[in-house]
């Protein structure tokens, strides 16, 4: 297992890698979610973005590179807790350092101006790229990463991605942003969306909360389906309380002494 420094260091990496390549390709060619074509390319640049990250760190640090999926897989009992927070911090200098490379990128382009670029900045009513409403940009955030930290947590074991996780995160990140990106631009992650909501600061920084409040509220949800969903062994030896106890209701089970996989740190480490 690596080190927490070296971890940390590889989630900054990944975070400065994942904006650079997701919003540079709005950002350098003005692509916006208007038109067929366009949609599917900032898609796919997403996807790909997240393969390289995820192939290249995942056996590092688990590659998580979001605030929410790293919370999600805490929930999940994939992440130990105590390094949540260092792990979000790192994950939000690394997206601030793509940021800050994009705009001195940016202004070489004589035409640039930062507020007409918009600097794919995170948008709900008229900021949404088609216009759709608050609850609307809540509703899908949350919805869409919570369906994403599931897959995550599917394909993470001891706090690293399988060897199949890559493809299968660049698939779900790439259907993600076709469906996200008319409604909201596509944030799923607390990281990318404050970058360019400090460059902006205005409208982008006053809906910011948004864009943290949604996804890391799907990213609860996505753990504890996790939870319940992926760890039925482990669910029913949990000795957790609270929320946990709820679930294993709602599931039917119930304690057993000796019960399998009742430890439930077991898979956590790392």
């Amino acid at each position: 297992m690596a080190s927490l420094p070296r971890r940390l260091l590889a989630e900054a990496v990944g975070s400065f890698g994942l904006m650079f390549g997701t919003c540079g390709i709005v950002v350098l060619t003005g692509f916006t979610p208007d038109s067929a074509g366009e949609l599917l390319c900032i898609s796919t640049g997403a996807g790909l973005a997240v393969y390289a990250m995820t192939r290249t760190l995942g056996q590092v640090s688990g590659a998580h590179l979001n605030p929410a999926v790293t919370l999600g897989l805490a929930v999940a009992h994939r992440f130990p807790w105590r390094e949540l927070l260092p792990y979000i911090v790192a994950q939000v200098m690394g997206a601030l350092g793509g940021t800050v490379l994009l705009l001195l990128i940016a202004q070489g382009r004589p035409d640039f101006t930062l507020d007409t670029s918009r600097f794919a900045a995170n948008g709900y009513g008229m900021y949404s790229p088609a216009g759709y409403d608050m609850h609307s940009a809540v509703a899908m955030e949350f919805a869409t990463t919570a369906m994403l930290v599931l897959v995550t947590a599917s394909v993470t074991r001891a706090g690293r991605l399988a060897a199949v996780g890559p493809f299968v995160l660049a698939a779900s990140w790439t259907a993600a942003h076709l469906l996200t990106l008319p409604v909201t631009h596509a944030a799923l992650n607390p990281a990318r969306a404050t970058g360019p909501a400090l460059l902006l600061q205005d409208w982008a920084l006053s809906q910011l909360w948004l864009f943290w409040f949604a996804p890391l509220s799907g990213g609860l949800l996505g753990g504890l389906m996790a939870f319940c969903l992926l760890d039925e062994d482990r669910l029913c030896g949990s000795h957790a309380t609270g929320i946990f106890w709820i679930a294993r209701w709602i599931l039917g089970t119930s304690s057993r002494p000796g019960a399998p996989g009742g430890d439930q740190h077991s898979d956590q480490r790392g």
